[in-house]
């Protein structure tokens, strides 16, 4: 049922491309330490080439994301088909972060939309993708995209913002650097 692809092809982007979440899960080194789970939505990932994805990663109560890729960079990115035929498909890879201040930044930022809350871009080396059937996976459907972490950060404006990330975002919840460390 479940196969492995060379690559991220043409048909597999586009699909990609039509969903409207996707599940990112990542781990410290450490085997005390917790593995985290990040639904994320909108209109904020791109494959970038046949072995290169990127995601836009908002500013939000965590950074655990982040913490792990810098201790290690495994990662894997998990799409499930929510409506038409079933399937899952997962990225697994070494990722990066890349903040502002990063020299690939600006290209990439500028594939996603405008968004106040950006604080990063995760870039993601696929070195396997793999798709299984998904057939107990539930139809869901999708009534819309929500907009409240958008006018949350916009209400908190450019210096708010920056001294949550400070306060919120500096380490993963088993201490691990995140955030403010470029």
């Amino acid at each position: 049922m479940s196969k492995s692809r060379e690559q991220i092809d043409d048909k597999l982007a586009e699909w990609i491309g039509q969903q409207r979440i996707f599940f990112v899960a990542t781990a410290p080194l450490g085997g005390d330490g917790h593995v985290n789970c990040s639904p994320k939505g909108g209109d904020s990932f791109r494959a970038i080439d046949p072995h290169t994805v990127a995601y836009q990663d908002l500013t939000g109560s965590g950074a655990e994301t982040i913490a792990h890729l810098r201790e290690n960079g495994r990662i894997v990115i998990m799409f499930c088909a929510f409506e038409g035929p079933p399937a899952i498909v997962r990225l697994h890879g070494r990722g990066e972060v890349l903040t502002p201040g990063h020299p690939d930044f600006a290209a990439l930022i500028a594939q996603f939309p405008k968004n106040f809350g950006t604080r990063a871009v995760i870039r993601v080396k696929v070195s396997r993708v793999s798709d299984s059937c998904g057939y107990a996976v539930p139809f869901f459907d999708h009534r819309g995209r929500r907009d409240s972490l958008d006018k949350w950060a916009q209400e908190k404006g450019t210096a708010k913002l920056e001294e949550y990330r400070r306060a919120k975002n500096a380490k993963s919840i088993d201490g691990l650097p995140s955030l403010g460390q470029d």
